[in-house]
């Protein structure tokens, strides 16, 4: 039997507020701390970040940080920061200002700290880093030596924030049952290069059944402004939930399907949720799911405003070639060893167009019944 690892946050921190904790967490931590956020976010929120460290009697640095994750880029940080080094590091904002946090935490060897004030993704809960040239390419996914020592989700803020970043968490968060599963059934790894564990595979189950049930009343939320408690059920199934499921689960070719995506015509622009709501249709087409199943999929993905198809990803009239390119830069991802069935560009190529079938056909007929 082969070694099985889980990894996961010592700390999670979520509810209205949260953010009140920043300090304290960074004083029990010790050491010097750094705060990297974005611009918009420090306009925003600065001042009472630097209040609440001076509360609890921390003196950080603060760095705006935009533009892509690159070298470079993390090169231009440890520049800036004058020969001092921090012991911690705490991405405040988006994906990139927390993927820079991490970034920079590893080139100083310094422990992480999460605060994410959108939750489009599952990264403030994992280890990993994407890494981009300066024409947004994914060239990397550079990884952590542990997780974040911390990670506080502020509803608060995450509802003050446009719905449409909830939703692309809700695309990102519900590939992770299916992505498990396809890592279960066949013979991929982890994150951690282990095998995946049965907690993983409950936690994605748990997340899927969550999103199922609160996603719509979580949006009606964010719109409102007003976190309750379909919105804090939701956060915690994209954040916390979504981030152990992939980590200690594995992923498969739901993100597999995004090497290709990010390269074409219109589906290029679409922000990553949503490209991985309508890669996780197509995965099920490519495991076989009944279709019956399929289409009560793409019939919640569609009532909560998520892509079933192509054309609703940006890519108007695809061809078949266009199909075929994007199974064969599919081919290129780390993660296909993950499926119970085994995938080559051909597989992938069809599976693509039962789905884009099976979902324009269901459109079709709902427009006819009008």
């Amino acid at each position: 039997m082969s070694l099985r690892i889980f990894g996961a946050p010592p700390r999670y921190y979520q509810g209205p507020g949260a953010l009140d904790r920043l300090g304290e967490v960074l004083a029990d931590l010790g050491g010097t701390p750094l705060l990297v956020a974005d611009a918009f976010v420090l306009d925003m929120l600065g001042d009472r970040l630097t209040s609440l460290c001076e509360t609890s009697g921390v003196s950080p640095m603060i760095r705006a940080f935009g533009g892509e994750i690159t070298y470079p880029a993390i090169d231009a940080l440890v520049a800036g920061l004058d020969g001092r080094t921090p012991t911690v590091v705490a991405g405040i904002g988006g994906g990139k200002a927390l993927d820079a946090a991490k970034a920079l935490a590893v080139k100083l060897g310094a422990k992480v700290i999460t605060v994410p004030t959108i939750a489009s993704n599952d990264s403030p809960t994992s280890s990993s880093i994407a890494m981009y040239d300066d024409a947004h390419v994914m060239i990397a996914v550079d990884r952590m030596p542990r997780s974040p020592e911390a990670v506080i989700v502020d509803t608060a803020l995450i509802a003050s924030a446009p719905a449409d970043f909830l939703r692309a968490g809700i695309g990102d968060a519900i590939a992770k049952k299916f992505e498990a599963r396809g890592c279960a059934a066949g013979s991929g790894i982890t994150p951690f290069a282990t095998r995946p564990l049965l907690t993983a595979l409950a936690i994605g189950d748990a997340c899927y059944d969550t999103l199922r049930t609160h996603s719509k009343a979580a949006l009606a939320a964010c719109e409102r402004s007003q976190p309750d408690d379909a919105l804090e059920a939701v956060v915690e199934a994209c954040v916390l939930m979504a981030g152990l499921g992939f980590e200690n689960g594995g992923l498969s070719l739901a993100h597999s399907l995004t090497r290709g995506l990010v390269k074409m015509r219109g589906t290029r622009d679409a922000i990553h949720g949503r490209q991985i709501a309508w890669a996780t249709l197509v995965q099920r087409a490519h495991d076989g799911d009944p279709d019956s199943d399929l289409r009560d999929f793409a019939a919640f993905l569609t009532r909560i405003g998520l892509p079933v198809t192509l054309a609703g990803l940006g890519m108007t009239d695809p061809t078949g070639t266009e199909i075929d390119q994007i199974a064969e830069w599919t081919m290129t991802a780390p993660h296909l060893a993950n499926l119970h069935r085994p995938a080559d560009a051909g597989s992938i190529a069809r599976a693509i167009r039962q789905a884009e079938a099976l979902t324009n056909q269901q459109k079709e007929t709902a427009h006819a019944a009008k």
